[in-house]
């Protein structure tokens, strides 16, 4: 189960929200070991795509030196779907390398709602997990 601060969800909905037409992408970092997801990092989608998303290798580098030198990992990593529903596509699950992570997706293709889902994803296989957002 993915716990989170309702801040953190409202920001990464504003972030789908402000980069909609394109997929918007970030990670939360938390303490290593902790599965608390503590500190929201937007990232830029290098794709500027309204279908797809990628990290720039740069930017990622340096994230990963940071969360490194804070003795942080990526807790959550987030990114949108414009114009289907909040659910893994082929590529997602291809990209998602990190097994211990919440793979969370926002779907904006409704202008007046959005969806909200968390997932694992190991080894290829999908699994929806239930979300506890903390006033």
């Amino acid at each position: 189960m993915l716990q989170i601060r309702r801040e953190l969800v409202d920001e990464i909905v504003a972030h789908a929200r402000r980069d909609h037409p394109d997929e918007a992408c970030g990670v939360i970092a938390g303490p290593e070991g902790s599965d608390r997801p503590e500190r929201f990092i937007p990232m830029l989608n290098a794709a500027r795509s309204p279908t797809f998303y990628e990290f720039d290798s740069g930017d990622l580098l340096r994230l990963y030196r940071d969360m490194d030198a804070k003795d942080e990992v990526p807790v959550v990593v987030y990114h949108s779907h414009t114009a289907t529903d909040a659910y893994p596509s082929r590529t997602d699950v291809s990209y998602a390398s990190e097994p211990e992570a919440h793979y969370v997706l926002v779907s904006t293709k409704d202008a007046d709602a959005h969806q909200f889902r968390s997932y694992r994803i190991v080894d290829g296989v999908i699994t929806e997990e239930p979300v506890k957002v903390l006033d």
